[in-house]
C-alpha cells in the first residue's frame, strides 16, 4: 500500500502552504469576499485540477504510446455547487479538448475512454459524491 503524506501550514489570516509527496508546495487562500486576500488556490478548485491532472496525465502517456499526433490538448472543467453548507459539487462536467492536422477521432476517444472509465483514480473518487459529465471535442487544424 502506498500512503501520500501531505502536510499543510497555516501561515496567517487565511493562507496555507500544503506539500506534496514530491516535496513541492502550493499556497490556499481563501477569495476576498471570504475573508482571504485572494492569492493562492481554492481547495474546491483545486479538486477539479486534480481531476483534470489526473485524466490529462492519463491521456498524454496514452497518446504517447499510441503514437498520436496531437498539437495540444486541454481540458475544461466546470462544477455546480450545492447552495447549502457544506456546499459540495453537485455536478461535474469535463470537456478534452483536442488541437491538431487529421487527429485520429477514433483512438483519441479510446484514450478518454480509459482514462475515465480504468485508470483515473481521482475521477473514481469523484464519482463517489457526485454526477461526472464528459464531452470530447476535435478542433482540426489546417
Amino acid at each position: 500500500m502506498t500512503t501520500h503524506n501531505v502536510i499543510t501550514t497555516w501561515k496567517g489570516k487565511m493562507q496555507f502552504e500544503s506539500t506534496n509527496p514530491s516535496g513541492e508546495t502550493i499556497t490556499i487562500n481563501a477569495s476576498q469576499e471570504n475573508g482571504g486576500e485572494g492569492e493562492g488556490l481554492r481547495p474546491k478548485a483545486l479538486m477539479l485540477s486534480a481531476l483534470a491532472g489526473c485524466s490529462g496525465l492519463d491521456i498524454a502517456s496514452l497518446i504517447e504510446k499510441m503514437k498520436l499526433k496531437v498539437d495540444h490538448f486541454k481540458i475544461e472543467t466546470n462544477a455546480d455547487l450545492t447552495e447549502e453548507h457544506p456546499k459540495t459539487y453537485s455536478k461535474v462536467l469535463v470537456e478534452y479538448h483536442f488541437f491538431g492536422n487529421n487527429l485520429n477521432e477514433v483512438k483519441l476517444k479510446r484514450a478518454v475512454g480509459l482514462s475515465v472509465d480504468k485508470y483515473c483514480g481521482v475521477m473514481e473518487m469523484f464519482r463517489q459524491f457526485t454526477t461526472v459529465e464528459t464531452k470530447i471535442h476535435y478542433h482540426n487544424t489546417l
